[in-house]
């Protein structure tokens, strides 16, 4: 629990900053590492921020949370010696993310900025240097650990030296080969959404309807529609193209044509220009597949699924003449993890449609043809899936799980080299701390010399 509270440290000041002098709080120096002071108002931040997470922190926090807050300091001292620096155009793209999560959380910018009691630029401004420093402190840590060399030989001894009681247990994993087809859209339903959305636009650029309030009650944008349609500051490149190409030439405040993408169709605001990157609000609707449409997809995947079981088509070839599955068509219909960067999945990591069908198939069996979500675009398909493979329920062993068992090696040695640097930099700096916050059994020996 120390360390993952560790971890989450490094984000944890904006979201109380300001709230220890609103309390009344008296300020004072209670650590001194090397140049730099760590305050009682810090410490308070951060307790306050834990509470309102949920964090159970294991132990004092009066003593947990300042050596935490020690720690970052020494790195952010070594990164000063090693020159190290960071990407500002990154450090605003993470600052724009997250204060697009605080005012989805929270419901709106002006309640954002009343619950701080600052304006937004403030806000903005103060999540940027926590970000940079968090980002500096990983640039500084994965030097640290940048030589590890996990050799074949290391990580088998690594796993021999493993107490049996301490191997991973790996849940169930399956291989999925799919084939999917969008069923087609009829024209008239594809008029039906543009028209609607030229409706929209002519009410907000007459000024009768906030676009903000129709983005709300009616973009299927779940995420964005709590925020008015806002998506917050992106640069061109994180756009869709069609998107960008006509929200980069907007004025502000005037309402887009209807612009057609993956996901559907939107009207698009631009609200504000910062250099290359600009913050715009959309309402996106999304045509409704008939149900004659849908049912003549279903028996055209039952036929190619007829072709496949009969040995007049292999699952492969199926793939290459049906699949519009673009991210699997070249892969022989193999659906890959992005979580891991293999072919294995765990039930849970698949789409909930695909895991519902193949969790009692038998290997090499074809499934019926189902209706799913396209996770990549929100779109409804229709789908076969084909059970590759099916590794059960066992304990790690290297020869079915060695990237995983490397991955461990690889997080252990990293850990014990960052402890290593820790403990080091503790010796080398000069430390002082109140006598009133000493009385702690501290993670890292040496902070009291």
């Amino acid at each position: 629990m120390k360390k993952r509270f560790a971890t989450l440290l490094l984000f944890s000041t904006v979201f109380f900053f300001g709230t220890a002098v609103q309390m009344g709080i008296i300020d004072e120096v209670i650590w001194i590492v090397g140049d730099e002071a760590i305050f009682r108002s810090e410490v308070e931040e951060q307790r306050l921020r834990a509470q309102y997470e949920g964090i159970t922190i294991d132990g004092d926090p009066n003593c947990i949370i300042p050596e935490q807050l020690a720690i970052q300091k020494l790195f952010l001292h070594q990164a000063m010696l090693d020159s190290i620096e960071v990407s500002e155009g990154m450090v605003i793209n993470q600052v724009e993310q997250q204060l697009n999560w605080y005012i989805a959380q929270i419901g709106s910018r002006e309640r954002l900025e009343e619950y701080f009691g600052k304006p937004l630029a403030r806000i903005r401004e103060d999540l940027r240097e926590l970000i940079r420093n968090q980002m500096i402190i990983q640039q500084v840590q994965q030097q640290l650990i940048g030589n590890i060399n996990p050799t074949p030989a290391r990580v088998r001894r690594f796993y021999n030296s493993l107490p049996s009681d301490s191997i991973p247990i790996i849940p169930t994993q399956v291989e999925v080969q799919i084939i999917s087809v969008e069923p087609p859209i009829p024209i008239e339903e594809t008029e039906r959404i543009k028209e609607r959305l030229r409706g929209f636009a002519e009410r907000v650029n007459s000024g009768t309807t906030d676009f903000s309030l129709l983005a709300r009650m009616y973009s299927e944008d779940v995420e964005s529609a709590r925020r008015g349609g806002e998506i917050g500051f992106m640069g061109r490149g994180q756009l869709v193209s069609e998107y960008a190409a006509v929200a980069f030439n907007l004025q502000t405040d005037r309402v887009s044509r209807v612009v057609e993408t993956e996901f559907g169709f939107h009207i698009i605001q631009l609200i504000e220009r910062r250099g290359d990157r600009i913050n715009t609000r959309h309402i996106l609707l999304k045509p409704r597949v008939s149900t004659e449409a849908r049912n003549r997809a279903i028996q055209t995947m039952d036929s190619v699924a007829n072709l496949i079981r009969t040995d007049r088509m292999t699952f492969e070839q199926s793939v290459l003449h049906f699949s519009q599955d673009r991210n699997t068509a070249l892969n022989a219909g193999l659906m890959l993890n992005e979580r891991t960067g293999t072919s294995r999945f765990e039930y849970q990591h698949l789409p909930a449609e695909v895991a519902r069908v193949v969790h009692n198939m038998n290997i090499g069996e074809i499934s019926r043809p189902f209706s799913m979500v396209n996770p990549a675009n929100g779109k409804e398909v229709i789908a076969i899936v084909r059970l590759r493979s099916r590794v059960e329920t066992r304990t790690a062993n290297l020869r079915d799980d060695y990237q995983f068992v490397k991955s461990m090696y690889e997080s252990r040695r990293g850990s014990e080299i960052i402890e290593e640097w820790i403990q080091r930099k503790i010796r080398e700096t000069y430390i002082n701390i109140d006598p009133a916050w000493i009385n702690c059994d501290f993670q890292f020996p040496g902070w009291l010399k």
